[in-house]
């Protein structure tokens, strides 16, 4: 395995579609434009950087639960197909990346840095002690979009802060379909999640309801915003997304779950921001 596919493989960058496209949609609604390169350049940095570190931090936190985990005892780390030093190092250097390029943005995102850094780290623990991880890695990815929008003003909004909350609720439904995966093991090792807690029942019905709250506030986020037609398709669209998504699992066939989870919630990025830019631009 080359060094390159061991580290797409450590920090699943396949799943950096979900954030990155939130966090341009707040670059482009904030600027009402294509913004400068530099902007573009900083912010993907940014966003690349946070990913890696969150991903490699999470790794590190957990390689003792994956190791016991049948589903993940094959991952690089804990498999020893790559060492813990090597990771500790893409950490550190991912941090660095992160705060360098939020001091090249403005003050207002490096001074932010560090909390950002600290909500990675925090994420990684929630598991051990509270079955909110799901709105707390929902928390740690709404940094996303209202970065990018801080990315573009350097100043406080309260419109962000409504996308920001739509990915809250976003990626706590989606991150409680995945958990279902675990159901077992959890209850087994005293973790806690939302399915180990309260059933998968309950759970799907949450990650509904979650999904449900997503709608409701990039609903109102168009409407704060004051974005047109061409939005609101891309929002209905992204309703039906939603829909099918839900109708790929249930706790009786919990088959399909990479297909709702990675498949589906790509599309859900890709297709709120591609209207979104139509909107602004058209």
């Amino acid at each position: 395995m080359t060094v390159i596919k061991k580290f797409i493989d450590l920090v699943r960058f396949e799943q950096t579609i979900f954030a990155l496209p939130f966090a341009y949609l707040g670059v482009i609604v904030a600027a009402g434009k294509i913004p400068s390169f530099s902007v573009w350049l900083w912010v993907t940095l940014a966003m690349f950087g946070a990913r890696t570190a969150g991903m490699s931090l999470n790794r590190i936190i957990d390689r003792e639960i994956d190791t016991k985990n049948p589903r993940t005892k094959d991952r690089l780390l804990p498999s020893g197909k790559i060492t813990g030093t090597s990771v500790w190092l893409i950490t550190f250097i991912s941090l660095a990346l992160l705060v360098f390029s939020s001091w090249m943005l403005n003050p207002l995102c490096f001074k932010l840095s560090p909390i950002a850094v600290a909500l990675l780290w925090f994420y990684s623990y929630c598991k051990r002690f509270t079955w909110t991880t799901h709105l707390i890695l929902g928390l740690v990815e709404s940094a996303a979009p209202i970065g990018g929008w801080l990315a573009v003003t350097g100043t406080w909004s309260i419109t962000p802060f409504f996308l920001g909350a739509a990915i809250i609720f976003w990626m706590t439904g989606l991150d409680i379909i995945y958990a279902c995966q675990d159901y077992e093991f959890d209850r087994k090792e005293h973790l806690y999640s939302i399915p180990a807690v309260f059933g998968l029942d309950n759970a799907l019905y949450i990650s509904s309801f979650s999904h449900m709250l997503t709608v409701f506030f990039l609903l109102m986020f168009g409407i704060i915003a004051k974005l047109g037609p061409i939005y609101y398709i891309g929002l209905a669209v992204t309703s039906f997304l939603f829909i099918y998504e839900h109708s790929l699992v249930n706790p009786k066939d919990l088959t399909h779950v990479d297909r709702a989870f990675f498949t589906v919630n790509g599309w859900i990025s890709i297709v709120i921001l591609l209207f979104t830019i139509g909107d602004v631009l058209l």
